[in-house]
């Protein structure tokens, strides 16, 4: 099979297209025949040799794909996995290749409101939305969310699922356009991070409560300002580390005011606990998804042979949700 590659860490250069073996079925595995796959940071990062993936996973890059099924183990039983039937799936790597084989667990079927090409953007963010905001995060209707990143494909993923859950949605961005995007995806509030100060205008939109989540891929550097910016008894759930992994906390700030910090990643969670994070979703999620209420917001759509690409116009900045690669 046909797969994005790289010899050695390094820049967009180093991406390649090549020959590879075509993954072993597991028992518990689906094979997908690929259709679509889509960046992530997290590509970037181990490009640049920065994220190994975890033991057993592939080699390859992608955290997510759309495809159709072609055969499964001798353990998968459901009967929405039979060959031909149009699926997307979570990994733990190889979403840049012609096929796949994933736990069952980690496997939805593409409703038919969702495109097969654009269903490749869907399941690493919308699912880490769903672990890190509602599950480990505990927002409930009514509830106010600050999310970092508004128009990253986890930021417009978390404006869409906010919104369907019933609650408020606070994202920062980086310029005065991402910002009115986010509103018209359905943001309550856009703070230009590079121009306000966002905990003071997150206190000022909610008359001085705080929100009841955040949800953080900046690291240490927001630390400090994410902690002001939570409500009494608030959480802040931290996924990503882009602004540092240390900082000082205030031990005082959170035993006064109750607040909890939670550190989260997705990736490398034992198929058991993935497929708990999918059923919870499809059961909380998954009408909304079928009628067509939530889906990626797709910036563009590439080749996959223009991997490299897609990884320089993802490091540039400046795209609003996700990119595509199709196979």
């Amino acid at each position: 099979m046909r797969a994005i590659v790289f010899d050695v860490p390094g820049d967009e250069s180093v991406l390649k297209i090549a020959e590879v073996p075509a993954p072993p079925l597991t028992p518990r595995g689906v094979r997908i025949r690929v259709r679509a796959t889509a960046l992530n940071r997290a590509d970037l990062l181990q490009r640049r040799g920065f994220y190994p993936p975890p033991p057993g996973a592939s080699a390859l890059l992608g955290l997510e794909c759309s495809g159709t099924v072609l055969e499964v183990g001798e353990d998968v039983r459901e009967a929405r996995f039979a060959p031909g039937h149009p699926v997307m799936a979570l990994l733990a790597g190889g979403g840049y290749a012609e096929e796949v084989v994933v736990d069952a667990g980690s496997v939805m079927p593409v409703p038919a409101a969702l495109d097969l090409v654009e269903a490749g953007g869907l399941p690493e963010v919308f699912l880490t939305v769903f672990s890190n905001v509602f599950q480990l995060g505990n927002l409930e209707p009514g509830g106010t969310l600050l999310v970092h990143g508004g128009g990253s494909g986890v930021g417009t993923a978390a404006i869409r699922m906010a919104r369907e859950a019933g609650a408020r949605c606070i994202v920062t961005a980086g310029d005065a356009e991402r910002c009115r995007r986010c509103l018209e995806l359905g943001a309550e509030v856009a703070i230009d991070y590079r121009q306000q100060d966002f905990a003071a205008e997150v206190m000022a939109a909610t008359a001085g409560r705080g929100v009841d989540v955040v949800l953080a891929a900046i690291g240490g550097a927001y630390l400090e300002s994410n902690l002001r910016s939570l409500a009494v008894g608030g959480r802040l759930v931290v996924i990503g580390l882009t602004g540092g992994a240390r900082a000082e906390i205030d031990l005082a700030q959170l035993m006064l005011r109750r607040l909890t910090v939670i550190g989260s990643t997705l990736r490398a969670r034992p198929a058991e606990e993935k497929a708990r994070i999918v059923r919870g979703f499809m059961d909380r999620f998954g009408e909304a998804l079928a009628a067509g209420r939530l889906r990626p917001v797709v910036e563009a759509v590439l080749p996959l042979a223009q991997a490299a690409e897609a990884h320089r116009r993802m490091t540039a900045g400046g795209h609003f949700g996700k990119l595509i690669l199709e196979v």
